[in-house]
């Protein structure tokens, strides 16, 4: 019998430059965040101003987003339910930016 590892948490490093962060709020991050908690995902941090301690920050939101593995992230990512919201984060409410996944410790 073997005992597999257990699954490593997995989190998005979110960095974008809003158009509007009422419209990324209401248009997009409300139905986001319900969608990512079915997959046991959660928003840990977010935040318009973030201490810059190091580089240069160009974004107006920041966040990071737990999930409990990188299965998990990814299928959220590419899910049906998740890609009209993604489409509108990146064709309408904002002027691009960094989404960053990565596995954690």
């Amino acid at each position: 019998m073997t005992n597999a590892a257990p699954a490593k948490p997995a989190y998005f490093m979110v960095q974008v430059k809003a158009k509007s962060l009422e419209e990324l709020s209401v248009r997009y991050a409300q139905a986001a965040i319900a969608s990512l908690m079915k997959l046991g995902g959660q928003m840990i941090v977010g935040t318009p101003a973030p201490t810059v301690l190091e580089g240069e920050w160009d974004g107006s939101w920041a966040a990071i987003l737990r999930f409990p593995s990188m299965e998990m992230a990814q299928t959220w990512y590419n899910s049906a339910e998740y890609q009209p919201l993604k489409e509108l984060r990146i064709n309408e409410l904002t002027d691009g930016g960094q989404i960053l996944l990565v596995e954690g410790m």
